[in-house]
């Protein structure tokens, strides 16, 4: 049951690389390697551990929290397992001010949204220094870089103990 997407990839024709029965991806007979269920499923489980850890540490530190932060989490931990994929060669230190940066864009395209266009009033940044439109300031820019430091360090951790996940 393969789908998602078909990649072309001469390198793997040979079966370089395949890591026995916990590879997640197959060779068709022309060469081509596809993308199997269990990566949507991936997918979805990381965007869930994000949509609850989100909250959780929402609640932790201002005792509620809101959908669209929960939403917002799960998206930020998806796309901060992509660009660890994707870069896996970059220093975990450049990694995690990429990630911040990108979780401050998110924060503003929601808050934008949520706050400033249905007035849902989230959050509100307008008493920190150097904010933008109350919805991004510099300190939680660089909280989301001590966040993302930290969450690269515990995915460093478990993909050496679980190889066979390695992206």
């Amino acid at each position: 049951m393969t789908f998602l997407t078909t990649v072309k990839d001469p390198d793997l024709a040979d079966n370089k690389g395949m890591e026995g029965k916990f590879a997640r991806e197959k060779l068709n007979g022309d060469g081509r390697r596809t993308v199997e269920a269990n990566e949507a499923l991936k997918a979805v489980i990381i965007f869930a551990i994000g949509f609850v850890g989100y909250g959780v540490i929402e609640i932790l530190f201002r005792g509620y929290t809101h959908w669209s932060m929960l939403l917002t989490g799960g998206a930020c931990l998806l796309t901060l397992y992509y660009l660890n994929v994707q870069f896996n060669k970059v220093s975990m230190v450049w990694k995690a001010l990429i990630g911040a940066f990108v979780i401050t864009a998110y924060e503003l395209a929601v808050g934008v949204i949520v706050n400033l266009l249905f007035h849902f009033n989230v959050w509100d940044y307008s008493e920190q220094p150097f904010d933008f439109l109350g919805q991004i300031c510099p300190l939680f820019t660089f909280l989301w870089f001590l966040l993302c430091l930290l969450l690269l360090a515990v995915s460093k951790i478990f993909y050496r103990r679980n190889r066979y996940l390695t992206p």
